[in-house]
């Protein structure tokens, strides 16, 4: 067993796309930029009820934080390459720009979008008993 946990923060660049399963569940993709020099692109896919929130508040140029199971997909190209994709399967998204602020269910940890200004940031994700340096 592999665990990848990942968090991953970017620019949405592709907006989000949402889907539904035979099963009625809502999944939403799209993409962020996490390089400043534009060569960093990932996928973020989101289910159920987070993958609702995304996609109707999620936009072009956003930036998000992303935590989530990093996985590789890969399949093969019609010149019978294989292609691998590597993408963030979300446990939760923060809309950290471009916006009012959203908040889903306070009672699902797993599943939750906000708002909130880069100032503020800073403030909550920093600890400095946590830095090893």
């Amino acid at each position: 067993m592999t665990l990848a946990k990942a968090f991953i923060t970017g620019s949405v660049v592709k907006a989000p796309e949402k889907r539904f399963t035979q099963n009625d569940m809502a999944i939403a993709g799209f993409t962020i930029n996490f390089d400043p020099a534009n060569e960093g692109l990932l996928r973020v896919v989101a289910f159920g009820q987070l993958a609702e929130t995304v996609s109707s508040t999620i936009n072009i140029g956003d930036m998000v934080a992303v935590e989530g199971k990093l996985q590789v997909n890969s399949y093969k190209l019609p010149n019978g390459k294989d292609k691998k994709v590597f993408e963030v399967q979300a446990n939760s998204v923060e809309k950290m720009s471009g916006g009012a602020a959203v908040s889903q269910n306070p009672s699902s940890s797993s599943e939750n979008i906000v708002s909130f200004n880069q100032d503020e940031i800073a403030q909550d994700l920093i600890d400095e008993d946590e830095i090893p340096f």
